[in-house]
């Protein structure tokens, strides 16, 4: 603790020299804060007379210092979205707009996450990427301990080297876990490579935020209209790296892991019954010499899903399927994928009040071990 209090201490003193990506996303955010009538209040739920307090836990951001070390492989890193400024401001300047965006959508607290872009990197370049971000999302959510935590980045392709950054995030610098993609250069989380960092996270009780980034696999059929890389590839990639860790005994392997899905943990949700039915149809098509302790369906109800999935009947059948104690808020900002996220689950009629104050930020405040 006593490292924790001193490394608080000097941030608190340097964080004015700290760059921090322009990830308001003004165009987009601001655009619909204009909207807002004057004096009007966001959306909230009371419960026992008090007002629940709420938890974005899919929240992004990038640091020019990193993106400088990708070199010609930068200009692939931003996503193309209308309104993404072309440069970054200081510190307090995308603060203050960040903190405005989180006010008017009613959100208490962002947990900062960095999609991977580092994983085809060499070691040195991959580590001093992650020093850099971990450093300064660990600054951030010093310094603004009410409003922002974080997740931190790990070098995933050098799993050794992500053991050690993964206990200095939690153990010294206070981040909350780390965010993942879906893959790493096409190896999945099952591997037995990556057991190491997954015993380490177990161990911690350090939560994966799993976020992909497409299927690389599939890329020339995404192309066209309609962003399918994204559209179809992100909840696609997420769904498949879901099912390896259940299928291949990764989640029997290390029970006490804390996984969280994005976009509602990709279609996982919308057809989990067909998993159950597999091994059973077509057991050559499985392997023998694993055997899961559970209905493959049954493991949903370990992992942690956000609400990005934009209806109330999408959000009653996940639910449904998971159950409402693991469903956090999300709203991949500051890209504008969902600007309501309050009414979102406030206006699925199918939830109670109980399950509702959960979902926007009890089930999130017990996972990361955040008081309110």
């Amino acid at each position: 603790m006593s490292d924790r209090r001193e490394f608080i201490k000097d941030t608190s003193r340097n964080l004015a020299g700290v760059f921090f990506c322009a990830c308001g996303f003004a165009g987009a955010r601001e655009a619909h804060a204009a909207h807002a009538k004057p004096g009007e209040k966001p959306p909230q739920l009371m419960l026992n007379g008090k007002r629940v307090k709420t938890i974005d836990t899919h929240s992004h951001c990038y640091f020019q210092e990193s993106l400088n070390l990708m070199g010609a492989d930068a200009a692939r890193v931003l996503p193309p979205v209308k309104g993404v400024p072309e440069h970054f401001l200081t510190t307090a300047e995308v603060l203050a707009t960040r903190l405005r965006s989180m006010d008017t959508m009613g959100i208490d607290m962002e947990v900062l996450s960095v999609n991977p872009f580092w994983y085809r990197k060499e070691r040195d370049v991959a580590a001093e990427i992650v020093r850099i971000n971990n450093e300064k999302l660990a600054e951030l959510s010093a310094a603004n301990p009410k409003r922002l935590a974080a997740f931190a980045s790990l070098s995933l392709q050098f799993p050794d080297l992500a053991v050690q950054q993964l206990e200095h995030a939690i153990k010294k610098q206070g981040l909350r876990g780390a965010a993942i993609g879906g893959s790493v250069l096409g190896e999945d989380f099952s591997d037995p490579k990556f057991h190491p960092v997954w015993a380490k996270a177990e161990e911690l009780g350090a939560v994966l935020f799993i976020h992909p980034q497409s299927t690389p696999e599939l890329a020339k059929r995404f192309k066209g209209n309609g962003w399918l890389s994204n559209t179809i590839g992100n909840p696609l990639d997420t769904t498949i790296a879901l099912q390896h860790l259940i299928f291949e005994g990764t989640l029997d392997r290390f029970p006490g892991l804390k996984v969280l899905a994005a976009h509602g943990g990709g279609y996982l949700g919308s057809y989990a019954p067909r998993s159950d039915h597999s091994c059973f149809v077509s057991p050559v098509n499985c392997n023998p010499d694993i055997v899961l302790k559970k209905k493959p369906t049954e493991y949903l109800n370990q992992i942690f899903f956000d609400a990005l999935i934009f209806t109330p009947e999408a959000l009653r059948h996940l639910v449904a399927q998971v159950g409402a104690s693991q469903v956090v808020l999300g709203t991949d900002h500051p890209i504008p994928w969902e600007d309501h996220p309050v009414q979102h689950v406030l206006n699925t009629p199918s939830l109670t009040n109980a399950e509702r104050a959960a979902i926007l930020g009890g089930n999130a405040a017990k996972l990361f071990g955040i008081t309110l």
